[in-house]
């Protein structure tokens, strides 16, 4: 479960704070930004909100982020309604039901958490439409995964002819199953297109780990290598703005141990940055040593 946990860490690469206006929030807007942050705190350590789907993972932290984006261009209401179906899709699951006197949502399995979920998105699509219903029946294809996978899969594969932000996110899904479905090369071609992109939404990173992936499936490990290096080169010799070492992100880390398994000469190449010291001189005070 750790590995899968691990095998999406998009939150610092890919969904990159865009710059920020000063706008007007009202307080609908407020309530529903609110409710996603608590969400996001909620999953913190759990990968960053990971959906599971049948033979598929699909990543919907950057969805999270997308739907902050997006949100500054839909209506009020309609980011309320979205934002509700999103918690929905994010619900515990358990078996014994909500606790008394709890008012969050619990659903007995993630098929009737997904069912719930699709009948809120499709709410959202039926009285919205427009930008924010593409939003919600991407939300709809995911969950739908868990629920009548060829159904999903169909849909994803729909929405994933689209040049737009949901079309991107629904090709980066749609690779995966095809991964799952061990369609191989299908799954290398979606994910090299979106590598080309300039703005793929998903992080390059986390595109390229996963096409790296596909190649070792197909036996390619000489390819699978020379992406993993790439990851981890990049990430160890990364800088901040003070020209000092930037620790290596999740993807770049998992990117190393890769590579250890299939180069381990070419490994000893990387070196990881030493993580600074909290007394400052790089080193430990006097006494501590």
């Amino acid at each position: 479960m750790s590995r899968k946990k691990r095998r999406f860490e998009q939150l610092e690469a890919a969904a990159a704070t865009p710059d920020v206006k000063k706008i007007y929030v009202n307080p609908l807007q407020k309530h529903v930004d609110e409710k996603l942050e608590d969400v996001s705190k909620r999953l913190e350590g759990k990968g960053k909100t990971i959906l599971y789907g049948i033979g598929a993972v699909v990543v919907l932290a950057i969805l999270i982020f997308l739907f902050t984006k997006w949100s500054r261009s839909s209506g009020a209401v309609a980011q309320t309604a979205l934002g509700k179906a999103i918690e929905t899709s994010q619900a515990k699951i358990s078996e014994t039901g909500t606790p008394a006197g709890s008012t969050q949502k619990t659903y007995k399995t993630e098929k009737e958490r997904a069912e719930a979920a699709i009948a809120e998105f499709q709410a959202v699509v039926d009285k919205f439409g427009g930008a924010v219903g593409e939003k919600a029946k991407y939300f709809i294809a995911v969950n739908r995964l868990s629920v009548d996978r060829p159904a999903g899969v169909q849909e994803l594969e729909g929405l994933a002819a689209s040049g737009s932000d949901v079309g991107k996110l629904a090709k980066f899904a749609l690779a995966q199953t095809r991964v799952a479905d061990n369609r191989l090369d299908e799954a290398v071609t979606l994910f090299q297109e979106l590598a080309a992109m300039s703005d793929s939404i998903v992080a390059k990173d986390t595109v390229n780990f996963e096409l790296a992936k596909a190649y070792e499936k197909q036996g390619k490990k000489q390819e699978a290598a020379d992406i993993y290096f790439n990851i981890a080169k990049t990430a160890s010799e990364a800088k901040d703005l003070d020209g000092k070492p930037v620790r290596m992100t999740e993807t770049a880390t998992n990117a190393n141990d890769k590579l250890k398994e299939l180069d381990p000469e070419r490994a000893k190449e990387i070196v990881e940055p030493a993580p600074e010291s909290p007394f400052g001189g790089g080193g430990a005070p006097m006494g501590l040593q």
